[in-house]
């Protein structure tokens, strides 16, 4: 029997019509695996991801498959997006394991939840020395009846491992500005002189760390802003931006940010308006402006929910193929200089278009089949488009983003807030799930910018308030900083804090941001 039919999520429901007998994350799952003597495979993904559906295809729609599944394992389904504790957690003993990690991601867990194998994408025979998804099976199948010390073993040092992370000792040493020119220095170091941005391929958008070198660059680091202007504009050059529509695809899979994994994220439209627009805002540079309204125009004609809140993902493949949408061929009626080589006779767009030419090629494009959009609200990353809405409004004085703002505003106090004033993690037809960490970071830091934007003390008031609620739910009294679940949440084998800046920014120094605006506002 599969499970996942009543859920809201719509990546758990992508599932629904699995021959697989999945359970979404529940006590209920945990049971069966105690009461059955049975590991549980636990497979986590989300909407948008491509690899996801080519493992769905492969091997979760395959009965062969299956029946092994549903033979030797409980098998549980999560969306990442909706839990963030499941997610992080089991991604940190995947990457102890393999030294990586991704999605979709398979982990195999005891059945009181401890991990003690992992992976991300298995192909459905063997390919590039990967052993194919059901020799994988069948091996942990015969671990866990066979070798059942060493399965345990394996699983009591990942857990301590992974909770070991969380417990770190706060640090003695002053904050220095010694801290911000080491931290400049090693990106200099990094930086990819020739098209921008850090690492090699695939290369993702950091937003966090173009805003840490655009106020390096305010605080006197002749090289900081140079490292921002070149990859803004390399981004911006087309490929991973589209510059029909407008908007940031994911990532791309090559360094020249040319040929991207087409999926579109909230978050990533959201962090990339508001670095554009502070480019603007230090450079005065036209084209970061542009990028910006179009990206959030982006975002209000594409992602835009009626209740006032913002999908969280574009698919990357539409009708089962990748970019079909958003790619083009030479009898489109685009100017073959514009066209660089994706796949299967089909290309991505780089270069100048003139409005004109622009609006043509979009035209053309609107009577296409959409990808499919993934429409849970998400209150961490509607926070974040709340920051960059109220800011651009504010700073290009346009009163259409204040507008969207304000009914963004009013969602999530309403919908994606309980009735004693705790905020949900999600929203799609109805409110699900207790909010984390960075849930409230961001909206805090999203009613911020929108109080500085109108001037209502409402919102300054609201950020407040969940600032100070987060204080109470997520603080760790013992060694400082914040855990990602609340107190009173759901316990894992190991609670969580994350530290880092990942592609949104980490809850801790997110909320860290938004403590000291109040600090300086409050006097406390």
């Amino acid at each position: 029997m599969n499970r996942l039919a009543e859920e809201t999520s719509p990546y758990l429901l992508q599932h629904a019509d699995n021959p697989v007998d999945w359970y979404p994350w529940s006590d209920e799952a945990f049971e069966s695996a105690r009461a059955e003597d049975k590991p549980v495979l636990l497979s986590v993904g989300y909407s948008a991801c491509h690899w996801c559906h080519v493992m769905a295809h492969e091997s979760f729609e395959d009965d062969e498959t299956a029946a092994l599944m549903n033979e030797h394992f409980v098998n549980i389904k999560v969306d990442r997006e909706e839990r963030p504790d499941v997610d992080s957690l089991y991604m940190d003993a995947v990457v102890a394991l393999t030294g990586q990690g991704g999605w979709p991601m398979t982990v195999f867990l005891t059945p009181a939840g401890e991990p003690f194998l992992g992976g991300t994408y298995y192909p459905p025979e063997p390919r590039y020395g990967i052993p194919s998804f059901q020799q994988v099976l069948v091996a942990v199948s015969d671990a866990y009846r066979e070798r059942r010390g060493d399965v345990a073993g394996q699983a009591a040092a990942i857990v301590d491992a992974v909770r070991r992370s969380s417990e770190l000792a706060p640090s003695l040493e002053p904050l220095t500005d010694a801290i911000l020119q080491d931290a400049a220095r090693g990106l200099r170091t990094q930086f990819d002189v020739e098209w921008g941005g850090w690492g090699n391929a695939p290369k993702f958008p950091q937003a966090s760390v173009l805003e840490f070198l655009l106020r390096m660059h305010l605080r006197g680091d002749e090289s900081a802003l140079p490292m921002v202007t070149a990859t803004l504009e390399a981004m911006a050059a087309g490929g991973m931006y589209d510059l029909v529509g407008g908007g940031f695809h994911r990532y791309s899979v090559d360094r020249e940010w040319l040929v991207p994994h087409f999926e579109k994220m909230l978050y990533d439209n959201a962090l990339l308006a508001a670095t554009y627009l502070h480019g603007w805002v230090v450079t005065g540079n036209d084209r970061h402006r542009r990028v910006t309204e179009q990206t959030l125009d982006y975002m209000l004609r594409e992602l835009r929910l009626p209740e006032g809140g913002f999908a969280s993902a574009q698919d990357a493949d539409t009708d089962g193929v990748e970019g079909l949408t958003f790619t083009w061929t030479p009898d489109d009626g685009v100017r073959e200089e514009l066209l660089q080589p994706f796949e299967h006779g089909r290309f991505v767009i780089r270069g100048e278009l003139d409005e004109v030419e622009r609006q043509r090629l979009f035209e053309t494009r609107e009577k296409r089949t959409k990808p499919a959009r993934d429409d849970k609200a998400i209150a961490a990353w509607n926070g974040l488009a709340l920051a960059a809405l109220a800011e651009a409004g504010r700073r290009l004085e346009r009163e259409d983003y204040l507008d969207a703002a304000r009914g963004l505003g009013e969602f999530l106090l309403g919908p994606l807030s309980t009735e004693d004033g705790r905020l949900h993690r999600t929203f799609r037809g109805e409110a699900k799930g207790t909010g984390y960490l960075e849930d409230y970071a961001d909206v805090a830091h999203g009613l911020l910018e929108l109080h500085k934007a109108t001037g209502d003390l409402r919102w300054l008031e609201e950020a407040n308030r969940l600032a100070r609620l987060a204080l109470d739910l997520f603080a760790d009294e013992e060694r400082g900083g914040f855990f990602l679940a609340a107190a009173d949440a759901e316990q894992l084998v190991a609670r969580k804090k994350d530290l880092e800046d990942q592609p949104t920014p980490a809850g801790n120094s997110m909320l860290a941001f938004v403590l000291l605006q109040l600090a300086r506002i409050y006097g406390r």
